[in-house]
């Protein structure tokens, strides 16, 4: 066989290889994402808005190059186990949690497929990873924890409120990142020469109790700590601190949404658009382990005017002008 002969075959061959099935180019995976949340989707729609602007941003296509999952208990939480399950029967590549109590039932749905935290209180001590450093398991994302956050509330309450000597605060004792926060509320009431009434709410019938035990107290203020008991009777609680008339600080911005006065914390919308960069690392091949949980560096002040008018407070100009965000 002459060498043009040979070339000839070999070309042919190379092109018969190439043109079938076997060797024809396998389309690429699409990354299936999980969104796991307890609340309902227009309860926490600002939140998954910026989470996909963080994707987005990120060059990911929702229904192009990644896929979203998402699960809603709107706000029933007995349905988030199976709601978790479903996730994980579906193989998803990655669950982002929207809440402690969605990483809580994801954590026990799987302990292989990667977990994104939106945000904790307190992850360590929620038992969710080993430190903040090093998470250790399949679980990492970013957490809340900021206890002078509390001191920062209870000056502005101070600031609100004519006279605030007595405050109540409304809390759940088996909450985790409670106990810091509490440490710095307590520093702060020092300095400020407030006394504190502390109110254990533990279950549903527990919140109106707790308003009728700060009436009896005279207490000037109610500062409403992190608990998943209040946040899904969010607007009961309000509406009893504005039954009651008494000026209350929150811990989520929700409550404010929900008729609630004043809000000083975290910018969860921050974080949920921040949750999208570990999701990213992840999807490259980086491990949930050898990712640290990153902590909460926007904060936002919003105050509810209409509340405001209708407990009878007048809100300082100072502070009004301080507020990211006014309701009226």
């Amino acid at each position: 066989m002459s060498r043009h002969s040979v070339l000839c075959f070999a070309l042919s061959a190379l092109l018969l290889a190439l043109s079938s099935p076997a060797a024809a180019q396998q389309p690429t995976k699409i990354p299936r994402i999980g969104y796991l949340s307890a609340s309902s989707v227009a309860a926490i729609a600002s939140r998954t808005d910026a989470f996909r602007q963080g994707l987005s941003e990120l060059g990911y296509v929702e229904g192009k190059n990644i896929f979203i999952e998402y699960r809603y208990a709107d706000g029933k939480l007995d349905r988030l186990a199976g709601l978790a399950a479903a996730l994980v029967h579906l193989g998803v590549d990655v669950i982002v949690t929207a809440g402690p109590a969605d990483t809580r039932v994801a954590k026990e749905a799987t302990t292989t497929i990667p977990i994104v935290m939106a945000f904790d209180n307190d992850p360590v001590g929620s038992g969710f990873v080993t430190s903040l450093a090093h998470p250790g398991r399949n679980i990492t994302g970013l957490s809340t924890l900021a206890p002078e956050v509390s001191g920062k509330q209870l000056e502005l309450l101070k600031e609100i409120v004519p006279g605030l000597s007595r405050l109540a605060i409304l809390a759940t004792s088996t909450e985790p990142g409670d106990a810091q926060a509490l440490k710095e509320i307590e520093l702060a009431a020092g300095a400020f020469g407030v006394k504190l009434q502390y109110l254990d709410i533990l279950v549903l019938k527990d919140i109106e109790l707790a308003f009728q035990a700060a009436r009896r107290g005279r207490t000037d203020a109610v500062l409403v700590l992190s608990s998943p008991v209040f946040f899904a009777q969010r607007t009961r609680l309000v509406g009893l601190a504005a039954k009651s008339r008494l000026p209350a600080a929150y811990t989520r911005p929700e409550y404010i949404e929900s008729g609630g006065l004043m809000y000083y914390g975290t910018n969860y919308s921050d974080l949920f658009r921040r949750a999208a960069t570990y999701v990213d690392k992840i999807l490259k091949g980086t491990k949930p382990a050898d990712l640290p949980i990153e902590q909460a560096t926007k904060f936002e002040l919003i105050i509810n005017l209409k509340t405001a008018k209708q407990i009878g407070l007048t809100i300082p100009p100072n502070v009004l002008a301080r507020a990211d965000r006014v309701i009226k």
